[in-house]
């Protein structure tokens, strides 16, 4: 299958990109390239799915600010009025919103290594995700204490911590663990558990207890006691690993599982909204004698979390699968801006709490300042060489 190479950053584009996913540069001519493989061919859902994630995460940080907890739990800076209905909201996304994210890179991984091998997807990902994390662990989490001690007047103090990066901590581990069973798929890609899989898959409805079998038993094992809490726990990291594994697993079976997936995106939708709809009035079935309630609503809550990642895929690869400007700028930048993004809000909060407005003002106000200043640093970042780098961006394509 042919692709059109970008003549600025050398990635490959689907032949009749008009732009470049990565750079978005317009592609105006075409360079020979050849791959055996369609897992080579960018899927701008996934880019797109990999965008929208991270920017409900940066809402989701912003909404913990007007809870009554977020200065004691988690350490932000925290509205005197609450906006607890809010909550209910963010509800909708609070049990897959990581998640997903896990399993987009591992989907990321695979097509990463299309063109390499395992060491140099190592090192790449070794540049890409520990550079960052070490460097943001020295210069933009001490950030978020300093800003927090100075806003309720407590001694500074820090100790290196990943803080909100912790992500790229379990990503790093997760290269680490699979990278040879990775290598090993990718040269045989027609390997027993591949064909065990895509029978699976290509079975009405077969996709869903497949996908969501190890999200569940995760939750009977682990039996976490708040299900959302995912940073620097072990149900975060087992959970993590099992999403990882699935979007390399699953990406691999290229249109087998773009198919199925897609076909099943309102049942998925459906499944999800009506298990969010009882989570969130806190109905529990307790009938049974062979669990507790709470075991109950894990086994629920992972079940749910699954179906709303499978509808994302499926409406994805219905709606998303296209490229743009737009997508290929936001895909550049989303990374460096998540990196930044809560020293920003804890700014934007220190700020804006102290003025005398109503509370849906404010989060409309730290929204708004969050996203922009966010994007306006990227701005900088992505035009020094050196300052890419530690952004995880890829040097060569500085402007």
């Amino acid at each position: 299958m042919s692709v059109v190479v970008c003549s600025k950053c050398s990635s490959e584009n689907e032949r009749d990109a008009k732009f470049c996913s990565l750079c978005g540069t317009e592609i105006g001519t075409i360079s020979s390239a050849k791959t055996p493989l369609a897992t080579s061919i960018r899927r701008y859902d996934v880019d797109a799915i990999r965008v929208i994630a991270l920017g409900l995460l940066i809402v989701y940080h912003i909404a913990v600010a007007f809870q009554p907890w977020g200065a004691d739990l988690v350490m932000f800076v925290e509205n005197e009025q609450s906006l607890e209905w809010v909550w209910v909201l963010m509800m909708v996304i609070n049990i897959w919103r990581i998640p997903i994210l896990f399993v987009v890179s591992g989907m990321g991984a695979r097509f990463a290594m299309e063109r390499r091998d395992w060491s140099n997807l190592l090192s790449d990902r070794s540049l890409r995700i520990f550079v960052p994390l070490l460097f943001g662990m020295f210069f933009i989490v001490p950030l978020n204490f300093i800003i927090f001690n100075y806003y309720y007047k407590k001694e500074q103090f820090y100790f290196p911590h990943p803080g909100h990066l912790w992500f790229l901590l379990f990503i790093f581990f997760y290269v680490l663990i699979f990278c040879a069973l990775f290598n090993y798929f990718k040269k045989h890609p027609e390997n027993m558990f591949y064909r065990f899989i895509k029978s699976v898959i290509n079975k009405p409805l077969g996709l869903i207890p497949l996908f969501a079998l190890p999200i569940v038993v995760e939750a009977i094992l682990i039996q976490p006691r708040e299900y959302p809490v995912f940073a620097l726990t072990l149900h975060g990291f087992i959970l993590g690993m099992i999403c990882f594994f699935s979007g390399f697993v699953l990406v691999s079976l290229k249109e087998d599982f773009w198919t199925s997936v897609r076909k099943i995106k309102l049942i998925t939708l459906v499944l999800a909204f009506s298990l969010y709809l009882l989570r969130s009035y806190n109905v529990i079935i307790t009938e049974s004698d062979l669990i507790s309630s709470s075991l109950a609503v894990n086994v629920l809550t992972g079940f749910e979390s699954a179906n709303w990642m499978l509808a994302a895929f499926g409406f994805g690869a219905a709606f998303l699968n296209k490229p743009s400007k737009s997508l290929a700028y936001l895909s550049s930048a989303v990374y460096p801006v998540y990196i930044v993004h809560l020293p920003v809000q804890m700014l934007c909060s220190s700020l804006v709490f102290q003025l005398g407005l109503p509370a849906i003002f404010k989060l409309v106000i730290v929204l708004l300042g969050t996203f922009a200043l966010s994007f306006a640093i990227y701005e900088i970042i992505k035009r020094i060489k050196w300052v890419r780098f530690l952004f995880g961006m890829k040097i060569k394509s500085a402007a």
